[in-house]
């Protein structure tokens, strides 16, 4: 018998026999053979896996995960029991507070932008540029993005959607609101979505419900979360479907004034987690939470929060793109390790564009550290 079969096999005998004085054990085990076999079965199930659970990939991982990782969560913890108490004081409202006259549309065409004031939304959906018969993505970002300058995660998602054609993408100019102090940026979102709300009720004019598709980044997700719902009270109405993409962790908390995005703001609330616990939520909160490669605040390829917070978008634009749009299939389960035992089965649902709205729990899948990010099997 090997080293990890013997050590099983003696762990099993502890743990069934341990409470021996206390408990009856007659109705699982009857005999000390029936004890025997269970930990033989335990031993060889534990040994055939183990070249998966301890493989060297794996053992890397957990100790970035633990060098990298924890620390960054502890201080997201402190920083959000902080925010929680700023909240509850009203110390945390902004002083740079909304003025929705300074929003603004930008409505992606690869040569002119065309840009248009919130408040005459119906100036941009009647715009020539602004295809009818198209479906339409409006994209909010995060904390300390600015439409005026260098943005990544605009030009990523729109460059793949451009490739895809058929879309109107538009993009929501916060006018740096959410380009100042954390916890102001935070107290924004609310009023930037209730904005955008407003200008919503516009498009409808125009433009299908069924065709509307709302993605937000960070702080970003949880203004569309707010817009979903207060689209709800606008109209009686539900956006189809919400992507959040990482959505923002600290000050958003449960049961507090700022609760963020969560199932319900639209039909269809798909949510994909990638810096889980620091700058982004860990908690399932949408219809469909996906965790590529865990419940984990490092991504492969990464060394810090910010790398990990973006993958969630780098991971969505590659499956605009026709050829990837279901490359990254994750199945339903509780946990990575779970998934990487084959202790989780189901049919592959595709992360990102294709994902369908019928998709409903918590979804698992390994990827690589850069783009293609798909695993071949």
């Amino acid at each position: 018998m090997s080293k990890w079969s013997t050590l099983v096999v003696m762990l099993v005998a502890c743990c069934c026999c341990s409470g021996v004085h206390g408990i009856d054990f007659g109705s699982f085990f009857k005999s000390t053979g029936d004890v025997a076999k269970v930990a033989a079965k335990t031993a060889k199930g534990v040994v055939e896996k183990v070249p998966e659970i301890f493989s060297p990939e794996q053992l890397l991982e957990f100790g970035k995960q633990s060098i990298v990782g924890l620390p960054a969560e502890a201080i997201a913890a402190t920083i959000n029991q902080i925010c929680s108490v700023a909240l509850l004081s009203n110390a945390t409202q902004s002083e740079n507070s909304v003025n929705i006259t300074d929003m603004n549309y930008v409505l992606m065409t690869g040569d002119d932008n065309v840009t248009i004031p919130l408040l005459e939304s119906d100036d941009l959906w009647s715009n020539d540029l602004f295809n009818k018969k198209f479906n339409t993505v409006i994209l909010v970002t995060g904390w300390t993005s600015n439409i005026n300058e260098p943005n990544r995660a605009i030009d990523t998602i729109y460059n793949a959607y451009k490739a895809r054609g058929g879309y109107n993408f538009v993009v929501i100019d916060t006018a740096e609101y959410v380009d100042t102090l954390y916890t102001w940026s935070a107290f924004n979102t609310n009023d930037l979505g209730k904005g955008l709300a407003d200008g919503l009720q516009g498009l409808i004019k125009y433009v299908p419900l069924e065709k509307i598709h709302l993605i937000g980044h960070s702080l970003g997700a949880h203004i569309v979360g707010a817009a979903g719902r207060q689209f709800q009270f606008l109209t009686n109405q539900s956006i189809p479907r919400i992507t959040g993409l990482d959505p923002a962790n600290p000050c958003f908390n449960e049961g507090e004034s700022l609760s963020g995005i969560q199932r319900g703001d639209a039909d269809f609330v798909d949510i994909i987690h990638t810096n889980a616990k620091v700058l982004g939520k860990r908690d399932p909160i949408g219809d469909a939470d996906f965790y590529p490669n865990g419940v984990v605040s490092v991504q492969p390829g990464c060394f810090d929060p910010a790398c990990s917070h973006k993958r969630a978008w780098e991971l969505y634009a590659e499956t605009v793109y026709p050829e990837y749009e279901k490359s990254l299939l994750a199945i339903k389960c509780n946990s990575l390790l779970s998934l990487n035992t084959g202790g989780c089965i189901g049919n592959p649902v595709p992360l990102g564009f294709a994902c369908p709205t019928t998709a409903k729990g918590n979804f698992f899948l390994k990827t690589n550290n850069k783009s293609p990010f798909s695993v071949k099997k």
